[in-house]
């Protein structure tokens, strides 16, 4: 197996647009419902509404820490509502599949969204069954990544040496906080909205397109049954 990784006995994965290609644009339709929560919320027009979410996401990390921060919004409320959306996007992906389950170790996913959407998600994806663990945004106490008290609470829920382990992520900023800890880091280069945002080459240890590709790739290399 690649040097990098051999060693890795926990595999930690992002979920939206990194289990899935960033090209099915799943995410389009839970910013559609944040923008339409935003206009209901502050009774304002589209534009102001996105402007709004979109400002609250550069400075608070995500648009729900911004609406608790300045409306005193119920996260339970935001993201039941903005994650009630169709899957159709999603496809099982069989080779991520089997490349999951041949990984040596654990395996466990890390969002800032919630845990229902996630299950939605990974179920449709057909990797429902393949994961130790979950940590969401509920859990981190709507401290989204790249704040580093997720990362610690993954490491402590889960019994889990940051040397040993992986932190796979299509936004590279949220890898900084993996990688001070002593994880290895895998930047997922996919396309996504801001996804080279505060890119930083020192905090990533490899730079992939795609997880199947990679995975598979990896253990052909290891020749891991």
């Amino acid at each position: 197996m690649d040097p990098r990784f051999a060693h890795i006995t926990d595999w930690i994965f992002d979920l939206d647009n990194t289990l899935y290609p960033a090209s099915t644009r799943l995410f389009d339709l839970i910013d559609e419902r944040m923008s339409a929560y935003v206009q209901r919320l502050l009774d304002c027009g589209p534009d102001e509404a996105k402007r709004v979410q979109k400002g609250y996401f550069r400075e608070h990390g995500t648009t729900l820490a911004g609406l608790m921060t300045h409306h005193a919004v119920n996260p339970h409320h935001f993201l039941d509502d903005v994650h009630d959306i169709t899957l159709d996007r999603i496809t099982p992906d069989q080779r991520l599949a089997e490349a999951l389950r041949r990984l040596p170790g654990r395996r466990f996913v890390f969002t800032n969204g919630n845990a229902s959407y996630a299950e939605r998600v990974l179920t449709a994806i057909g990797i429902g069954e393949d994961f130790h663990g979950l940590v969401d945004i509920h859990a981190c106490d709507y401290r989204p990544k790249p704040d580093a008290h997720g990362y610690a609470l993954i490491v402590e829920r889960f019994g889990i040496d940051p040397r040993k382990a992986v932190l796979v992520e299509d936004m590279a900023k949220n890898l900084k906080p993996a990688k001070a800890l002593g994880m290895t880091t895998v930047w997922v280069d996919n396309g996504s909205d801001h996804g080279s945002h505060l890119h930083d080459p020192d905090a990533i240890d490899l730079t992939i397109t795609d997880v199947a590709d990679w995975l598979t790739e990896l253990l052909e290399q290891a020749h891991v049954d």
